[in-house]
């Protein structure tokens, strides 16, 4: 696989569509239904790559990334709670190397000295099923899974009956509200007990530990539960009503006092190279743990310091999970396929003979693009190795038969789509420098394009309307019920033509339930109607900036008609916003501006209404400002001086125009200032920022 500091950004963005589109199934598989059909380290390490290149090309993250989510949504057999503090997922390490960067960034974002010290823990990272018990007064009042991250499932009832599960806190000093947060697990001698009782009464096995216990704690039947060994690690917080310590180790040793079982393999480390050690001591004492774990978690101790680093997307800037290796495995290439994607991308998949690989079968390995395919040397009957830890769906190492005689013909990818036949081109970029993906150029009278670009405007990040799944978008498309998004807003309108409760698989009912979830999608919010729309470039990311920065969908409307020439102020506008990049705006300004997308989009706008973006709260001096950054600031890292402003309901942006409110400008501040000074913005020192926001 080509090194993600090889990838051009043409590169880049179709290795990232193609993660987006091999990760959708499995995330439902893993979180909703509990049986993954990949293992940890293979899914992991398909979210390392994919943030890897997300972090070389941030205008690049889409909606659909798997940086932008954690888990699904509730499955609705429980009722929902929703966490007062989110329930975010970790960034992964999955080699040394990773860790020291990881320490690197950290202290780059803090801006330390190279002589200041700083402490990390590290602990075991349990591979079982995350929940949050809320107590309030020392009683537990109720629990719930990590859901979507900010909704989880209400398992109070099963939650009570763990052993590890205290109904009152123990000892003193707790707070008024405290959210502990943890791991539900099954101990290894627990699950073989638990399956020999299994094999006695003529039952199928548990696959795993990891599946048992989650299949225990959503027993609709609390007494089910209670009959599971089920046991519950503690190790972080949610909302509390006071500090639990300054550091993150003391704040664990205080829920060990106060009730909860605590993981006695935590570590206080402080340096990269102690918390290497540590890991592979453990990674050595892993079988004789007596429960499954899948890598060991590092965060920062200093609670003031975690505070500081804040978060990016869904993961904190100050904890990692450095991830096992993944495992390989060896089998036949019987085909290669071709997809097309919602971008037109020609993706090439191998077919194999089925293998396992860590208790998985695998039958399928992408090949991600032409030039992989001829640098590896892949053919058709050859005998690979392959990995499951690239992707959800596994990569292809290395040919193992090369030389062997009668081999097929080098593979090519075809010039033309195989589903419309219109030509499959590699772009060019502005340098002149060749994409590595071929794209159909038939847009969305692609049919594959069509329908994948419908898939996404129903996705969870997107329009996300309950009983309009994947297979629904294909039999309406498959029938010609549904072409483009609008139809979606017509077919209850149509049912009496259509009948849908008399289609195999529908009834009143069903059919009832989903004309009444796209009515409750007629409203929808200015960044997810963005997203939906699936303009390449425009991640769940890039909109967010973008509604944050116009607030209101008729003036950014009105913004891109008057940025088509791509240049002039509004065009520099769009540009100057901090993490929208070039190749995004271009994206937005032509898919917005070109008539058959503007057909498409006023024709949905008939049949539902964009909700504006709130304005920031005035909760602060700088809420509603624009501010730029220049020059070297000493007291804090540019980053966080960005992540600060933002988090004050500031907006940041890249460059001065006569809509920046401060420019902040530390030594060295050039062409900045200058145009600052020459259009009479407000000009800051560092130390002159950080009074003005206190």
């Amino acid at each position: 696989m080509k090194p993600v500091d090889a990838l051009t950004e043409a590169e880049a963005k179709r290795h990232l569509h193609m993660l987006i589109l091999e990760i959708r199934g499995n995330d439902e598989l893993y979180y909703e239904k509990d049986t993954p059909s990949i293992s940890d380290a293979d899914y992991d390490a398909m979210r390392a790559r994919l943030l890897a290149i997300e972090a070389r090309f941030p205008n690049l993250i889409t909606k659909n990334s798997p940086s932008q989510k954690v888990g699904v949504k509730p499955t609705g057999r429980f009722g929902k709670i929703t966490h007062a503090v989110p329930m975010l997922s970790l960034d992964n390490a999955f080699n040394d190397e990773d860790v020291r960067d990881f320490v690197k960034r950290v202290r780059k974002f803090l801006n330390l000295e190279a002589d200041r010290q700083i402490s990390f823990t590290a602990e075991p990272k349990i591979d079982g099923l995350s929940a949050s018990l809320r107590y309030e007064k020392g009683q537990l009042i109720h629990a719930a899974t990590r859901g979507d991250g900010e909704t989880g499932e209400d398992i109070s009832a099963n939650m009570r009956t763990l052993r590890d599960i205290p109904e009152t806190l123990s000892g003193t000093g707790w707070p008024d509200v405290l959210e502990v947060r943890g791991e539900v697990y099954i101990s290894h001698v627990d699950f073989e007990t638990m399956n020999a009782k299994q094999e006695h009464q003529g039952k199928d096995a548990y696959k795993n530990p990891r599946n048992a216990a989650a299949g225990s704690l959503r027993q609709i039947d609390p007494s089910v539960t209670a009959k599971r060994p089920l046991k519950f690690f503690a190790y972080a917080w949610g909302e509390v009503g006071a500090p639990l310590a300054s550091t993150q180790y003391e704040a664990v040793q205080n829920l060990g006092k106060w009730g909860f079982s605590i993981n006695s393999q935590t570590k206080l480390c402080a340096s990269s190279g102690e918390l290497i050690a540590h890991y592979h001591q453990i990674e050595t004492a892993r079988s004789q743990l007596g429960y499954d774990i899948d890598g060991v978690v590092y965060k920062v101790d200093d609670l003031a310091l975690q505070a500081r680093l804040g978060f990016v997307s869904r993961a904190p800037r100050w904890a990692i999970a450095h991830k096992f290796p993944a495992e390989k495995a060896f089998t036949v290439i019987e085909d290669i396929d071709i997809q097309v994607g919602r971008t037109g991308a020609l993706t090439p998949v191998a077919r194999l003979t089925p293998v396992t690989v860590g208790g998985v079968v695998v039958s399928n390995a992408t090949l991600h693009n032409e030039d992989e395919i001829m640098r590896k040397d892949i053919r058709i009957g050859d005998r690979v190795e392959i990995q499951r830890a690239g992707d959800v769906i596994p990569q292809v190492l290395r040919v193992l038969d090369a030389d062997r005689e009668g081999r097929s013909d080098p593979f090519t990818l075809p010039k033309q789509c195989p589903v419309c036949h219109a030509d499959a081109v590699r772009e060019i970029d502005e340098k002149g420098k060749e994409d590595v993906i071929r794209r159909c150029v038939n847009g969305l009278a692609c049919p594959a394009q069509a329908i994948e670009s419908l898939k996404h405007f129903v996705s969870r990040r997107a329009y996300d309307i309950d009983g309009m799944g994947i297979k629904q978008i294909e039999s309406f498309f498959e029938k010609g019920l549904v072409n483009e998004p609008a139809h979606i807003f017509t077919l209850e309108a149509r049912n009496a033509d259509i009948k849908l409760e008399t289609w195999e698989g529908w009834g009143e009912t069903s059919a009832a339930n989903l004309f009444a979830a796209i009515n409750e999608r007629r409203e929808i919010s200015f960044q997810r109607f963005l997203y939906a729309l699936g303009i390449r470039h425009v991640g769940h990311g890039s909109a967010n900036l973008i509604a944050k920065h116009y607030l209101s969908f008729e003036s950014f409307m009105a913004a891109i008609k008057w940025a088509a020439p791509k240049e002039g102020e509004v065009w520099g506008e769009l540009l100057s916003i901090d993490g929208v990049g070039e190749a995004a705006a271009g994206s937005l300004v032509d898919f917005l501006n070109a008539p058959q997308n503007a057909g498409v989009v006023a024709e949905l706008l008939e049949h539902v209404r964009v909700i504006d973006a709130e304005a920031p709260s005035a909760g602060s001096v700088v809420s509603g400002k624009t501010v730029v950054f220049t020059g070297k600031l000493k007291l804090m890292s540019r980053d966080e001086a960005k992540a600060k402003a933002q988090s004050l309901g500031a907006k940041v942006a890249g460059s001065v125009s006569q809509k920046t409110d401060y420019l902040v400008a530390g030594p060295g501040a050039g062409s900045k200032l200058k145009k600052a000074e020459k259009l009479d913005v407000k000009v800051l020192s560092e130390a002159e920022w950080l009074a003005l926001i206190g």
